[in-house]
């Protein structure tokens, strides 16, 4: 019997909103997380024009992707000091954002917030990530508020150092949203194992594919769906025996000329693998 699962598409947040939810339609998608960088777009002004675009294409918003101003570098020589939470410097200003992110998609009835944490000290003793706790618990309470889950998307830290982060915050409302590619890009671990550490807080899934890094300071590179290292039929077949029954959407960030091409071509795959299951 097929493995059912919805498949949506990762857009990003421009124009003021005007064609954001269209773009999801002309992709041939009913489902999609939208990942927001300028706060300037968190109004009720935009939030009605993205309800209204839902209504009459027929899209539903699973998650807000919450992304932050200021300097940021995905890579592993400046990303410790820029990305996320992690760096004490920009911790409180970026916690006010997320929060803006929740009251937003609270307008559009969204219940999934997902952010990327950062690189996450191993040690449980590092002051980092000590002080990170409490910042963690008190987003994920306003979350609570407007009836949301606080994600996690997995990529700068290990799969057992989220697993102890999730479990010091403490709270039910918060989880990963399993980004293979991140994790294979940034060397941390291998998708389908790390099911075993954190299969039963993922909550939200990206369809991505990557290579390994093959130097100590250069990230891996994002391919093609199946044309990297995830072995998504395993990766797929562990979630189903997980119980997931959530959307699953696809993110692609390479080059435009292709991007499009590739988006359908993952859809495509991604469709074959869940009828062989």
């Amino acid at each position: 019997m097929a493995y059912k699962l919805d498949i949506g598409i990762v857009v990003k947040l421009e124009e003021k909103g005007e064609n954001v939810i269209q773009k999801v339609h002309e992709l041939g998608f009913k489902v999609c997380q939208i990942s927001v960088y300028d706060t300037s777009y968190y109004t009720d002004a935009i939030a009605s024009i993205i309800k209204e675009q839902c209504a009459k294409y027929g899209v539903t918003i699973d998650g807000i992707w919450t992304g932050w101003p200021g300097d940021l570098a995905w890579n592993f020589t400046k990303g410790p000091e820029t990305v996320g939470l992690v760096p004490p410097h920009l911790r409180d200003e970026r916690a006010e954002v997320i929060k803006q992110g929740s009251d937003f998609a609270a307008k559009l009835g969204v219940k999934r917030i997902i952010t990327h944490l950062g690189f996450v000290p191993e040690d449980m003793k590092d002051q980092k990530y000590i002080d990170l706790i409490p910042v963690l618990q008190d987003i994920a309470a306003h979350c609570r508020k407007n009836n949301q889950d606080f994600l996690f998307e997995t990529g700068q830290e290990t799969p057992v150092t989220l697993l102890r982060t999730i479990e010091d915050i403490g709270v039910e409302n918060v989880g990963v949203n399993l980004d293979p590619a991140n994790l294979v890009l940034y060397g941390k671990g291998n998708p389908v194992d790390a099911l075993d550490v954190l299969g039963r807080h993922v909550k939200g899934v990206h369809i991505k594919d990557g290579t390994y890094p093959t130097d100590g300071r250069n990230l891996g590179q994002e391919k093609p769906v199946g044309e990297g290292i995830v072995d998504f039929p395993e990766l797929l077949a562990k979630l189903k025996k997980l119980g997931y029954s959530e959307p699953v959407c696809i993110e692609c960030e390479l080059e435009e000329d292709v991007r499009l091409r590739e988006i359908e071509n993952a859809k495509n795959a991604l469709n074959g693998w869940l009828a062989e299951l």
